[in-house]
């Protein structure tokens, strides 16, 4: 199954966001600390509404527990700096979305580790930094979604 990972994300209202999203699409959420909050934040559990119990969340002490529990499985790193845009990519539906903290984005020694094609952008404008993290898991999400064929996932 996909999974959603965010490295160090600093911001509840985008975590809670996408705890929504991850509840709603049946995709497992990991958490990589330090957290730039605590997991009972107003703001938070503000933002997921009552998906909290539906959502699935993993937490890791660090990056490297992280990379010691993926099996094997392919890590995309979503990044300004990706190599690929999203819809270039063929995704699978065991892969891992790597998403980097608010403020900063992944690490350089995150993004130099994988190899190149596993860096995806999402387009925007040359003058734009960035989209809001909860607002880029989307895009990817669904993308990597609708390439699988949303799985067991309901039409609305």
């Amino acid at each position: 199954m996909l999974s959603v990972v965010l490295f160090q994300p600093e911001i509840p209202p985008n975590t809670g966001n996408i705890i929504r999203l991850c509840a709603n699409t049946g995709v497992d959420l990991h958490l990589i600390h330090p957290l730039g909050y605590s997991l009972e934040d107003k703001q938070l559990k503000r933002a997921g509404l009552d998906y909290h119990e539906w959502a699935r969340v993993i937490e890791h002490q660090d990056y490297a527990a992280f990379l010691g529990g993926a099996g094997g499985r392919r890590i995309l790193a979503c990044s300004v700096r990706g190599s690929r845009t999203h819809t270039e990519m063929e995704y699978r539906a065991d892969d891992l979305l790597l998403f980097g903290p608010e403020t900063q984005g992944l690490p350089k020694s995150v993004l130099t580790a994988l190899p190149p094609e596993n860096t995806l952008r999402i387009p925007m404008q040359p003058t734009s930094r960035s989209l809001n993290l909860s607002n880029a898991v989307s895009i990817i999400l669904y993308e990597a979604l609708r390439q699988i064929g949303f799985d067991k996932l309901n039409f609305i």
